[in-house]
């Protein structure tokens, strides 16, 4: 029996840790990103595990949770002991004022950021609604979704609007006899591609670069090795989808 996990954003940061860390014999994997990870696919060859990848831009979603609706119908559940979608792609769109901002930069941080997860949401839940195993779904959030941010008001848009649907979910899927359990997860700050943006905004326009920049000097960054740990270990933990948004901080 194989334990099905669908990740999003899986060919860097904390995504492709995430990948690498659930290559496991009992594993099958489905990830997409705009790039394959040669070195993800070799891990999983040498490990026996079933892994596909999707290359896809989840600014336009629709078309990508259709084909994972599709993909998911036409697997034998009965080879299948859990199933798990991690949406975990997301986009930081230029840091400047909403007045200064391109519209269609914006746009594509709230479809990357809030419309594909909804609908892969709809798309996973939707195809496995019958399905006697364990079913799962982790939105991994950010601390901005839930403190304002001058300068990244889209961003802080998408990763609020995960948390409230996160929480919709949560009670639509506690009304099932065997609903999915949900949980929208802020990781911590980690030393990714998106925290090296940050920092090299332009303090013209982004007043909170100090307090980035402060983080990287004072050591205060998690690998993504790290926050990949904590955050499959939130996933694993008897009591996920207790809470319907959560932070592995506490």
């Amino acid at each position: 029996m194989q334990n099905l996990t669908i990740i999003t954003g899986a060919s860097r940061g904390m995504g492709i840790a995430m990948a690498q860390q659930l290559v496991q014999p009992d594993a099958r994997l489905l990830c997409i990103s705009r790039q394959r990870n040669p070195e993800l696919q070799a891990q999983a060859d040498a490990a026996g595990v079933v892994l596909e990848q999707w290359t896809a831009d989840l600014a336009d979603g629709a078309p990508v949770a259709q084909r994972l609706k599709a993909w998911l119908e036409a697997l034998d559940r009965r080879t299948l002991a859990s199933a798990t979608l991690i949406n975990n792609a997301g986009v930081l769109s230029p840091l400047v004022a909403v007045r200064d901002s391109d519209p269609s930069a914006l746009a594509q941080a709230l479809r990357v950021g809030v419309e594909a997860p909804l609908q892969l949401c709809a798309a996973f839940l939707g195809a496995t609604r019958n399905w006697a195993v364990p079913r799962k779904v982790l939105n991994i959030s950010s601390g901005l979704g839930r403190r304002a941010m001058a300068s990244s008001a889209a961003y802080c848009a998408a990763k609020a609007g995960m948390d409230h649907f996160t929480r919709c979910l949560a009670l639509e899927e506690a009304m099932q006899a065997n609903g999915a359990k949900v949980c929208s997860l802020a990781p911590g700050v980690i030393a990714t591609d998106m925290q090296l943006q940050l920092r090299s905004a332009d303090a013209a326009h982004f007043p909170d670069l100090p307090t980035f920049q402060g983080l990287h000097t004072g050591g205060q960054l998690s690998s993504p090795h790290d926050a990949a740990q904590r955050v499959l270990a939130y996933l694993r933990s008897p009591t996920f989808g207790q809470d319907a948004v959560g932070d592995v901080r506490g």
